[in-house]
């Protein structure tokens, strides 16, 4: 389903009058669209901030802007919920719901908290609708150095936020899973999918492609779901976004023990940043990433700026 279409399944009345009036080309370009109770409506896209009035027009006055109401809240989140809220509760309280898609509603309100455990939100205020952009294709460069005879290695993706690190994770994903007829053969790979953006889980089913031998766990933490996968699916390559806290790196280590191959991706402005971590820059020191990808965006989303091999000699440069 395109995404107009599902934005015009997911809101109500005013904002899908809105939708409708978005020109096609704007709307396949969008990234994000902010909602919060009666403030500016904004939409971001190409990497700008665009203010847009009820007709659906671009202003660059905020006084001329849509400002949503509770209830556009309301029907948003009865729609993507299937109107049982109740029946999404688990995701909610962790801040997000997907929808048909594999695009994601980030949801603010106030936090209710029991035993020091988050039990709901309530009263939402604003939700920040992010749509999933699949690139396929996009790691076909980054593969002629993470493969060595034919085999996949350890890999860790380094990008700062917003450049483009789990697009381009879900697309190794997807071929690394495939295989490549006369580059490398498809392999078993297991997705702890802690947020849901790699696969986009919509009722259990995958909305991105993520390749033919590839098996998710869907809003898992990732320590736990990389060695839940390690346990139940034999998977040859685990793939999983953002690391960073220590059972993050426990987990992996049990991983790397076991034979198993890498793939992760961790925020981060160029590798002598994530060098100063004190786990992870004992990782690499001792070699276990085969290959470090450093992403950047300066001329465009998901650009790579450096690879390097284990020793961490550059092996290539923008």
């Amino acid at each position: 389903m395109s995404v107009k279409n599902v934005l015009l399944k997911t809101f109500g009345e005013n904002l899908k009058q809105i939708i409708q009036s978005l020109k096609q080309d704007f709307l396949e370009e969008i990234e994000e669209i902010h909602i919060r109770v009666e403030k500016p409506l904004f939409i971001f896209a190409q990497r700008k901030e665009y203010i847009i009035k009820e007709d659906g027009s671009i202003t660059d006055k905020i006084e001329e802007a849509y400002f949503p109401k509770r209830e556009d809240i309301q029907h948003i989140l009865e729609r993507a919920s299937r109107y049982s809220l109740y029946a999404f509760s688990e995701e909610i309280k962790n801040g997000f719901l997907t929808i048909e898609g594999g695009h994601r509603i980030g949801i603010v309100g106030k936090v209710v908290v029991e035993n020091g455990a988050i039990k709901a939100i309530q009263n939402i205020s604003a939700l920040n609708i992010r749509i999933s952009h699949e690139v396929k294709g996009c790691s076909d460069m980054v593969l002629k150095y993470v493969i060595e005879n034919k085999n996949f290695y350890n890999t860790l993706l380094v990008s700062p936020p917003a450049c483009g690190k789990t697009t381009l994770l879900r697309d190794m994903v997807r071929q690394l899973s495939n295989g490549k007829k006369g580059f490398f053969e498809g392999q078993t790979v297991g997705v702890a999918d802690e947020r849901g953006e790699i696969a986009g889980c919509y009722k259990g089913v995958a909305q991105n492609d993520v390749g033919i031998r590839t098996d998710i766990l869907d809003c898992c933490p990732k320590a736990e779901g990389m060695l839940m996968l390690v346990r139940s699916m034999s998977p040859h390559i685990i793939a999983v976004d953002e690391i960073g806290k220590k059972e993050d790196f426990v987990a992996i280590e049990s991983i790397v023990n076991a034979g198993i191959q890498l793939l992760c991706t961790i925020h981060g402005n160029d590798l002598e940043d994530v060098k100063k971590r004190e786990i992870l820059g004992n990782m690499i020191k001792n070699g276990v990433f085969h290959s470090i990808v450093v992403l950047s965006a300066k001329k465009r989303v998901g650009e790579i700026q450096t690879i390097y091999n284990r020793n961490l000699e550059i092996v290539y440069k923008m």
